[in-house]
């Protein structure tokens, strides 16, 4: 008898993540699903294995510490048979570069680029055990141009597009596929709801809801697609993005990112 496949999800305890588990057991795929501690990842696994038939395994783990995901990695590898692998633990938000800790600056590093890196080489072997396996690498509409007040999270998700898009190059042929995809906002919770009210009828106009997301996105993966942009008018903006001037851009995004942190109740003085 054939071994069970899984696809490993990371940050699958809420927003995306979740709604990507959720997606995935739908189709009947086995899952493997990480968060930090204290997350009730355990319980989201338990929900879908008893909705959909499917085996969840659930794993507690800090992907800005590299010990953590080695060991991780170790775990998966040697007990699993895995097909697919969806990066999707990320962190980002608004505030002045200046104002922000040098702690707070570290984990979006850490976690929107190194971990993604680091778990993807570690579990490459595996993936590459299989006849076909996927990959897909979560960035961001964002990472399309740099943002003032977000200065660090559009790079790293600028990062992601250019890894993906080599590795993927890179590993032609081999049976592995890698895909990319950039969401737009999403009404994720509460403060993300507010965020995306307070910007512009643009940004406004191109959210989706997680679970449209979550369904562009493992389509997307599964049809083996190199860049999944969900939603027609996130795909408009993507085109705009590349025939606008970045001075223009970031003037644009300068006075509506400026605009959001002060209707956010966190009122920043800036010079110019």
């Amino acid at each position: 008898m054939e071994p069970k496949k899984y696809t490993l999800i990371t940050g699958a305890s809420c927003g995306l993540g979740k709604e990507l588990a959720k997606e995935c057991a739908r189709r009947g795929m086995h899952l493997l699903l990480t968060a930090l501690p204290n997350e009730n990842i355990e319980k989201t696994g338990k929900e879908l294995t008893q909705k959909y038939n499917v085996d969840v395994q659930t794993f507690e783990a800090d992907l800005t510490n590299s010990k953590e995901i080695r060991k991780l990695a170790d775990t998966v590898s040697k007990n699993f048979e895995i097909e697919a692998l969806i990066n999707n633990a990320g962190l980002g938000g608004a505030q002045p570069f200046l104002k922000a800790t040098p702690e707070y600056i570290e984990q979006i590093v850490l976690l929107n680029m190194n971990a993604l890196v680091l778990i993807t080489r570690l579990l490459l072997p595996a993936l590459k055990r299989q006849k076909k396996a996927c990959i897909l690498n979560i960035a961001s509409m964002a990472s399309f141009s740099p943002m003032p007040y977000k200065t660090v999270y559009p790079a790293s998700k600028a990062f992601v597009y250019s890894f993906s898009r080599g590795l993927n190059s890179e590993l032609k042929n081999t049976g592995i596929s890698v895909s990319v995809a950039h969401p737009g906002g999403m009404r994720t919770n509460s403060h993300s709801t507010n965020s995306i009210d307070n910007h512009n009828f643009i940004i406004r106009s191109t959210t989706l809801s997680v679970k449209k997301v979550a369904q562009i996105c493992i389509r997307g993966m599964l049809n083996r697609k190199k860049l999944i942009i969900p939603g027609i008018l996130n795909k408009v903006s993507w085109v705009l993005l590349r025939i606008t001037p970045v001075w223009f851009r970031l003037l644009l995004m300068r006075s509506s990112i400026k605009k959001n942190i002060k209707q956010q109740n966190n009122i920043i003085q800036t010079p110019g």
